[in-house]
């Protein structure tokens, strides 16, 4: 007689850590919230919002250009415009954002774009209220008060998820660092998620900005902040990641994997602030102080690497990572098969290697200081010493290809 095999015993309990979590950002998803703004102003009480989004956007988006116009139409709202330049935000970007919000004498600010120009708002905001330059506030106490002005914040990238969250990252080139800032105080108080106003996005990008939010979402899993509501949202973020990442990027008429990518970036983002993000970030900005090119192809480069040393440390929740993402069980248990998915996702999106940014042997020094001297990596579920972040550099410098 056969019989069925007995059921494997159920894990042990564990004592969960005491941690708080508070994320004060009323979201609104789906295809056509972005149209809700008008409302979302009037149930704020504003009426002379100032608009900041990427210069010229609506040339090639078509549903910002049509948010533009209903705006435009709204009887009783007075928008004033402010077109960011492309590339990643700057020190002197925010000081004319600051000077440009202040002039306008505004009651609201609304930011329509990518990562970029939604940290680009938060940090005018934080200088505009106080009446100072941002270069005024880095060479202050950084003291970050409860905001007056509401922020509202259209993402059109499926990245950073900058619209929840309370950190924003400013390049300062003069120094080759990124001045990174967070505080609660700095999220917006609506976001709205429209994923329409991602389809624009050409494959690059979304390979970029993707790679970014799934970097964000693994680190969420892996820090020695994590909490259990983290790991959920982080989850299903990469759950959703890995079936759509890849087919945005194949497809860009997608819509389904542009709604899941605009989902799962948006909840990514959660995760970063419920947890923190760790040393992908701090291996990557680096990389971006020195190449100033875009922040999810630093992230990139260096994303499975960090985790081929993460995965010593805390390989259980690297297998509950690989999991999520599909990949088949080895029974290795020791989180190699997270860093084999990845490396496959990064593989099918075509992504660059380090040495060809120009990237050589001579900058691995200086890109550790950078690396060892940013917040992130004290995040890291075990520090990182010198040896670490120089073997990681020198690994992804290695590849010739993906």
């Amino acid at each position: 007689m056969t019989t069925s095999p007995s059921p494997s015993s159920p894990a042990a309990p564990v004592d969960i850590a005491p941690f708080g979590n508070h994320l004060p950002v009323r979201i609104r998803f789906g295809d056509g919230v972005a149209d809700t703004l008008p409302a979302v102003l009037a149930e704020l009480g504003s009426s002379r919002p100032f608009v900041m989004l990427d210069e010229g956007i609506e040339t090639f988006n078509a549903p910002v250009a049509v948010l533009l116009a209903l705006l435009d139409a709204t009887a009783g709202i007075t928008a004033t415009r402010f077109g960011k330049p492309a590339g990643e935000p700057t020190i002197d970007m925010v000081n004319d954002a600051v000077a440009a919000l202040i002039a306008a004498d505004c009651d609201s600010v609304v930011a329509i774009g990518g990562g970029s120009v939604i940290d680009t708002a938060k940090a005018a905001r934080l200088c505009g209220e106080r009446g100072i330059t941002f270069t005024e506030f880095l060479a202050s106490d950084r003291t970050y008060p409860t905001a007056s002005m509401p922020l509202v914040a259209l993402p059109t990238s499926a990245g950073t998820g900058s619209e929840v969250s309370g950190g924003a990252v400013i390049s300062d080139p003069a120094a080759g660092r990124k001045a990174g800032i967070a505080n609660a105080n700095l999220r917006a108080q609506y976001a709205l998620v429209d994923p329409r106003l991602t389809y624009s996005m050409p494959p690059s990008m979304t390979a970029n900005t993707g790679v970014d939010a799934l970097a964000q979402a693994i680190a969420g899993m892996v820090a020695k902040c994590r909490t259990p509501i983290g790991d959920a949202i982080a989850l299903e973020a990469i759950a959703m990641m890995g079936r759509s990442l890849v087919s945005a990027y194949r497809d860009g008429s997608n819509t389904a994997a542009r709604s899941e990518m605009s989902c799962a970036s948006m909840m990514a983002g959660l995760t970063m602030n419920i947890s923190d993000c760790t040393a992908e970030h701090s291996l990557g900005q680096a990389i971006g102080g020195l190449k100033h090119v875009p922040h999810g192809l630093t992230i990139g480069l260096v994303l499975a690497e960090t985790l081929n040393r993460e995965r010593v440390h805390v390989p259980a929740q690297l297998e509950r990572v690989a999991d999520a993402l599909g990949e088949p069980d080895d029974g290795s248990g020791d989180g190699s098969r997270a860093v084999r998915a990845v490396t496959r996702i990064l593989r099918e999106l075509d992504f660059p290697v380090l040495s060809s940014l120009g990237v050589t042997d001579a900058d691995l020094e200086t890109l550790t200081d950078a690396a060892l001297d940013d917040f992130f990596i004290t995040m890291a579920p075990a520090p990182w010493s010198r040896d670490e972040v120089l073997t990681a550099f020198g690994t992804a410098l290695a590849l010739t290809s993906r």
